[in-house]
């Protein structure tokens, strides 16, 4: 066997290696992030049905305002693996504070709209008489972790930047436990009620926060970075992000258009979807930890000047990302019987999400390529494409879907819509990749 050969074949499993390290602890971290509100809605339902409507419009409301700005972890994972493929480690940090500064500011931003807006917000969600001033109470004493929860998802992208997928994962199991017996302590031992509830989440996120600070600030300080706010370095941080803002309103845009269409057509499709909604969004865990391996691993080939290896990493992780969406297919299949009785027995409803979840099963490969090439153009910085790309997707999904109540086909026609989104993503990423224009070296895009 030729020396040329043996490299050939050393190649993949090294790729494979990174892509595991990376991949497996971020997907723990990704799963044990859902567990907060899980952990809020085990306790507060003891408190009464009221409290536990409350607490699921505040919850809505919360996880739409950080959800857009997940865009702090993205940018900053690829500005940051940029510098640390160039070789300096200082520059890269000093990105990361930057993105930290920003989460700051636009905490801030959004504590000052939550506040005096909670009882408008918590009316506009719907939340009936009883339910809203519970809601009310804890989105206004949850807003004030909203700086911390930003500043999680800066420092989240630093170490995940760095090459470091474990210490977040560390983070997000510790803070759940913290979250989870603050919340007993507070809302039975202290007898604050649901307000306790939101008191243990603001602790925990707060404590989370400071840990990824120590990280990142003593790691600044090893490497001789500076901590202070530099007003260029978080304009430019702010500027990289507003394509992956774009990028995300999009896609939930997506989303909630699916949800409306579903609620037209009746209330057992509308039910019925929330389950694949839930099932689709827990395979996504799976894919996207896949995807924030391709953010580190691709921009620290770029910052290094290495397009070939950026693009050998990139095939490599197409065909993890085409495997884990075959697997997770067969599995939706395969354990349909086993979850779908944990969810619903109302035998309409059933009749509805099977062949649903069989649509969902089939599309698992083209997710896995979409989620893939996701991470791997937000790695190489290519925000802007990513965003026309997201809206021409909408343009193409939303006459479809909202079609489907006209034309008939019920929920398994809906999800075959979410299957075309699915593919014209597919589309526009493989035509990007293919071309080339992705793979912009330096340590600065």
């Amino acid at each position: 066997m030729t020396e040329a050969h043996i490299r050939d074949r050393r190649g993949p499993r090294r790729h494979d290696r990174e892509i595991v390290a990376l991949a497996v602890p971020a997907f723990a971290a990704l799963v044990a992030e859902p567990l907060f509100v899980m952990a809020d809605s085990a306790v507060v339902g003891h408190l009464g049905t009221p409290q536990l409507a409350g607490l699921g419009v505040a919850a809505a409301l919360l996880t739409t305002a950080v959800s857009v700005f997940v865009f702090l972890a993205y940018a900053t994972t690829a500005a940051v693996a940029r510098r640390v493929g160039a070789g300096d480690l200082p520059a890269a940090i000093r990105q990361g504070m930057d993105g930290i500064w920003l989460a700051l500011l636009l905490g801030a931003a959004v504590i000052a709209v939550v506040l005096p807006c909670a009882p408008a917000l918590v009316d506009l969600f719907g939340a009936s008489p009883t339910a809203a001033p519970y809601a009310t109470t804890y989105l206004r004493v949850s807003s004030l972790g909203i700086p911390a929860m930003l500043v999680v998802l800066a420092a989240t992208g630093v170490l995940r930047g760095l090459q470091d997928t474990r210490t977040p994962l560390y983070v997000a199991v510790g803070g759940f436990t913290a979250n989870a017996a603050l919340n007993v302590l507070l809302v039975y031992g202290a007898g604050l009620g649901i307000a306790g509830s939101a008191w243990g989440t603001v602790i925990a996120q707060c404590a989370m926060a400071a840990v990824y600070l120590a990280v990142v600030v003593r790691g600044a300080r090893r490497h001789g970075a500076s901590l202070r706010p530099d007003a260029a370095g978080i304009r430019a941080c702010a500027q990289a992000g507003v394509p992956l803002l774009v990028r995300t309103l999009s896609l939930r845009a997506v989303l909630m258009i699916a949800t409306a269409v579903a609620a037209r057509l009746g209330d057992t499709d509308i039910a019925a979807h929330q389950i694949v909604l839930t099932l689709w969004s827990l395979l996504a865990f799976a894919l996207d930890a896949i995807a924030i391996a391709g953010q580190a691993i691709i921009g620290r080939y770029l910052g290094a000047d290495d397009p070939d290896g950026a693009r050998a990493v990139c095939r490599r992780m197409v065909q993890w990302g085409i495997g884990a969406g075959v697997v997770l297919g067969l599995l939706v299949v395969v354990s349909r019987p086993v979850f779908v009785p944990l969810f619903t027995s109302d035998p309409s409803v059933k009749d509805a999400l099977l062949p649903a979840l069989l649509v969902v099963a089939i599309s698992q490969p083209i997710a896995g390529v979409v989620f893939i090439l996701d991470g791997v153009l937000m790695g190489a910085g290519d925000g802007p494409y990513l965003a026309w790309a997201m809206l021409l997707v909408l343009a193409t999904f939303a006459p479809v879907a909202l079609l489907v109540p006209t034309f008939g086909g019920g929920l398994t026609a809906l999800w075959w819509a979410m299957a075309l989104m699915m593919t014209v993503r597919m589309l526009t990423l493989w035509t990007r990749t293919r071309s080339g224009r992705w793979l912009v070296t330096g340590a600065v895009r």
